[in-house]
């Protein structure tokens, strides 16, 4: 399975992807902790790729999305942007009325962060 088919599986399945440069645990740029701080104040259910794990996941990520920048969010595999929309969104209480529709209203029950290699 290429790099392309594991980053389009993980967009298509997962409630929230955040492709980041680190993890969760240790993010490795200020902008991906700023897209991750909001989605966690939203209650999001986030799984994360560190794209910093290899080179080709960037590019593929890109060429797939059509957005040139880290981090990038997905919800139900809808690109919604990177940090400054995502805090734009949250401010506006744009992104938990996002995440309510898409997940629908208990999504916060499901708070999970799993990182995921592609």
């Amino acid at each position: 399975m290429s790099h392309s088919d594991k980053i389009g599986d993980v967009i298509e399945h997962s409630d929230v992807a955040l492709f980041m440069k680190g993890t969760p645990q240790f993010v490795m740029c200020g902008n991906s902790d700023r897209a991750l701080q909001a989605l966690r104040r939203a209650g999001a259910p986030i799984t994360a790729v560190d794209i910093l794990a290899d080179p080709q996941i960037r590019q593929d990520l890109s060429a797939l999305s059509g957005w040139p920048t880290i981090p990038q969010v997905f919800v139900k595999g809808e690109l919604i942007g990177g940090a400054d929309i995502v805090e734009e969104l949250e401010r506006s209480g744009e992104l938990e009325r996002t995440l309510e529709e898409k997940l629908g209203p208990d999504y916060r029950a499901d708070r999970a962060e799993d990182v995921v290699q592609v």
